[in-house]
């Protein structure tokens, strides 16, 4: 039963509704896990395959969420259930509702390590970042780590404080262009380093020989991740759109704002780990190392090495809070829905739920470093438990509510309404009933396989 008696917020137009959606996708997916996956599995034919799929599988999920959040002007759980009250109906809707609950506490956990480095580089101790055991021994601290994740905690949720417009909206339409001046600025910086020209040449220049089977699967993990799908986020962020806004148009430029920004992040580090290693793309680490230690050991190395550092940390600042952001938001919403509870109020509860889940994951690497599940210690656990099982299930469920019990021509309805376009229509059909449940499934098995050592990734 709905319990929804507040007025429903809404952005005030397009560019509201796509500088969030863009702030949403672009994060910390684009910056440590593009990048590696992109020298890992080939350079350019991944960049080719990850922006074949971003204009076919990445659109139809898009729009999809978005337009079942505008037509049902409702949270993940209250809009699957406008479609009926079955018990997948109703599972679909909390498991893409419960998503964002859990990912967004690990994920200000590591929003606070950014914190941390950038105000290192900003009182000058650059240069302590890069020796070793420096990362391993700050996240295993404790007291410090935690503070930093607070004040992450504290700057998403005084935004969430003030609204879709006033909060939400006001602080993407800041941050975004700042995170696009940045992302320029140290592209230009990064190759121009001398030895940087081979890194853009295998970033950009497909290489057909490069090509096997895991690089069409990892471009597909990545496109899925960064384009923030199968979040509950787009969904949420559909229900605050105006119905003469325009689906498609705002669908395709948050498509190109997201591609744009991972593209410029490969050419932030893949010249840059180039020019350091020699050419040898085998030094890019995944995740945290990428970020955390080998870039801060490149930035050692240069002249302008502090000034740099403290423009990368302060953009991955920026990509970080915007993620979270709307990953708190998403939170918050259902929480009003559900319980008819006001903002102020579900955004007291998400708080503590972060709080208590994110201190969780915060000493997990110090003082409860004994507390594991499945041998990985919990922000690892929920990492996985959310990109690698839930979020596929939450994509397949959004595409059997959308081919099986609401039809693709409810979907054309709505993208339509109010002299809207729907262009790109027969690819969205043919994905959505077709090829993105096979391809969510395959990333299912795959993460799932990789995570147990299975299959490498």
């Amino acid at each position: 039963m709905e319990k929804q008696k507040h007025k429903r917020s809404s952005f005030s137009g397009k560019l509201g509704f796509v500088l969030a959606a863009a702030g949403a996708s672009v994060g910390l997916g684009n910056i440590w896990r593009f990048p590696y996956l992109a020298a890992k599995y080939g350079g350019g034919i991944f960049l080719l395959i990850y922006i074949i799929l971003a204009l076919t599988f990445g659109y139809t999920m898009i729009t999809a969420e978005t337009a079942i959040g505008r037509m049902t002007q409702k949270s993940p759980v209250g809009a699957y259930r406008s479609f009926g009250k079955s018990k997948w109906l109703t599972l679909g809707g909390w498991i893409n509702a419960v998503i964002p609950i859990l990912i967004v506490p690990y994920y200000s956990v590591i929003g606070g390590w950014v914190i941390k480095y950038l105000y290192e580089y900003i009182i000058g101790n650059g240069g302590q970042l890069a020796s070793d055991g420096y990362f391993t021994g700050f996240i295993s601290s404790g007291g410090s780590a935690e503070i930093c994740f607070l004040i992450f905690t504290a700057l998403t949720v005084a935004v969430i404080f003030g609204g879709v417009r006033n909060g939400i909206e006001r602080v993407s339409k800041f941050m975004m262009p700042v995170l696009v001046i940045l992302s320029i600025m140290i592209t230009a910086y990064s190759v121009t380093m001398p030895g940087a020209l081979e890194g853009v040449k295998y970033f950009l220049i497909p290489n057909f020989s490069n090509f096997s089977w895991m690089t069409v699967v990892s471009a597909m993990g990545q496109m899925f991740y960064s384009l923030s799908i199968a979040m509950g986020i787009l969904i949420t962020f559909g229900s605050y759109m105006k119905k003469d806004v325009s689906i498609e148009k705002s669908t395709t430029n948050v498509e190109i704002f997201d591609t744009g920004i991972a593209i410029m992040a490969g050419l932030m580090i893949i010249p840059a780990v180039f020019a350091f290693s020699g050419g040898d793309p085998d030094t890019l680490q995944a995740g945290p190392s990428l970020m955390f230690i080998t870039l801060p050991k490149i930035f050692s190395g240069l002249s302008a090495g502090t000034f740099v550092g403290i423009l990368f940390f302060f953009l991955v600042l920026c990509a970080a809070l915007t993620s979270s952001i709307a990953l708190t938001e998403s939170a918050v919403s259902t929480f009003q829905d559900q319980l008819g509870w006001g903002r102020k109020k579900s955004t007291v509860i998400v708080t503590v739920i972060m709080i208590a889940l994110g201190t969780l994951s915060c000493l997990g690497y110090g003082p409860l470093g004994f507390a594991q599940i499945l041998g990985m210690q919990m922000l690892d656990f929920f990492d996985f438990l959310t990109n690698s099982v839930m979020m596929p299930i939450a994509a397949i469920a959004t595409c059997l509510l959308i081919s099986r019990v609401v039809g693709v021509k409810k979907i054309e309805e709505e993208m339509t309404a109010e002299n809207g376009t729907f262009k790109r229509k027969k690819i969205f059909n043919f994905m959505i009933k077709y090829l993105c449940p096979v391809f969510a499934a395959i990333i299912l098995i795959s993460s799932v396989a990789n995570a147990f050592g299975i299959i490498k990734m």
